[in-house]
């Protein structure tokens, strides 16, 4: 039972600044899902999981306790968060706690009155994942024939009722030739925004990763593509799980204006890597991660408040120091927009704080240094 803990003795923060609140919490709502994906796990597993999912009153004690940390855009995510039969009472206790929420779902069980109750619910926007721009490649990658058809006609229930769509799109190897088509795609459905993830390869992604995962020079060249096809479109844009995607619009940006690439002046585009300092990840059990990738657990709201998490979490805390951050990444001239994915690092070394490997980047202080 997620509860509210007695304060521990002796406990003063006012000798320290504390973190700003995050702005943005991802809650995996359930581990139950309708897909068996390529990637993911077997729906029998996402059956036995969702067991342990947070209840319905724990899930409102999450909400109460986000409310009383800066009121973050709280994504309802999954597994599929449709198949939680409480979704919509949840959203409707953050509405009234005046917590913003998003919906983060595969589409394919959104009819017209399932997109009416997310209208109602007054959730702010609903991202659609889409891992190709047509059925063949999307309907493979899903393991259900059908599955593209169906995610589309979600997305038309939805915009039928006046929701803002966003669509997701992991790249991986057997998509990044669709960039193109998949912007087309977008503005074809009347989508307001387009956000792709770079394929991390940890947990259920490791399954995948020795034929989807892209080359760091391969995951360079796709969002140098995406950054120019961004330019071109209506389209809200942004790229996750790519940090480096600061450091390459930046640079690009600084080619066009004769301005600095590495301070960034004039541009104001954050910080690449969130995961720890504006966002985090709630798992269906209620552990507390930086990002839905770093496997490094920060707490656990069945024991422990989110407040006491977020502030006094020693792994948050240090995510929170580029500063910290060794290897190529640690001497970077981009180290402060950028500070490279910390899951990709734990995963390939063990250590979240060792330099980004995906990235082909050398920073001006290694070169130097080369003879």
């Amino acid at each position: 039972m997620l509860i509210e803990p007695k304060p521990t003795k002796n406990k003063d923060h006012s000798s320290k600044t504390l973190p700003r609140w995050p702005r943005l919490v991802f809650w995996e709502t359930t581990a139950a899902c309708n897909l068996g994906c390529v990637h993911c796990r077997r729906l029998d597993v996402s059956r036995e999981m969702s067991k342990s999912d947070l209840s319905t009153e724990e899930g409102q004690l999450l909400i109460e306790q986000l409310a009383a940390c800066g009121r973050p855009l709280l994504v309802l995510s999954g597994g599929e968060p449709l198949m939680r039969p409480d979704i919509f009472d949840l959203a409707g206790h953050a509405h009234r706690q005046s917590i913003e929420c998003a919906l983060a779902t595969n589409g394919t069980l959104i009819d017209r009155e399932v997109a009416e109750r997310i209208a109602a619910a007054a959730i702010r926007r609903v991202s659609v994942s889409l891992d190709g721009a047509d059925a063949r490649t999307h309907d493979h990658f899903r393991l259900l024939t059908g599955s593209f058809e169906r995610a589309l006609e979600g997305i038309a229930h939805l915009r039928s009722v006046a929701v803002p769509v966003q669509i997701n799109m992991t790249l991986a190897g057997h998509n990044v030739g669709q960039l193109d088509a998949m912007f087309a795609l977008a503005e074809q459905v009347g989508a307001v925004a387009l956000h792709v993830f770079a394929l991390v390869p940890v947990g259920c992604g490791v399954e995948i990763a020795g034929d989807e995962l892209l080359s760091a020079e391969g995951t360079e060249q796709a969002l140098l593509r995406f950054h120019d096809l961004s330019k071109q479109s209506r389209l809200e844009t942004r790229a996750t799980c790519a940090p480096q995607y600061s450091r390459i619009v930046r640079q690009k940006r600084a080619m066009e204006s004769g301005l600095d690439t590495a301070s960034g002046t004039g541009f104001n585009l954050g910080r690449g890597c969130l995961a720890g300092s504006a966002i985090c990840f709630i798992s269906h059990e209620g552990k507390v991660f930086p990002c839905g990738y770093l496997a490094l657990e920060a707490g656990d709201l069945r024991h422990t408040r989110f407040a006491t998490i977020w502030v006094d979490s020693p792994v948050l805390a240090q995510l929170r120091r580029p500063e910290l951050l060794t290897g190529k990444c640690g001497v970077c001239e981009f180290v402060n927009v950028c500070t490279g994915c910390r899951a990709r690092a734990y995963s390939q070394s063990g250590d979240f704080l060792a330099e980004e490997p995906t990235c082909p980047y050398i920073p001006q202080q290694v070169t130097e240094k080369t003879p």
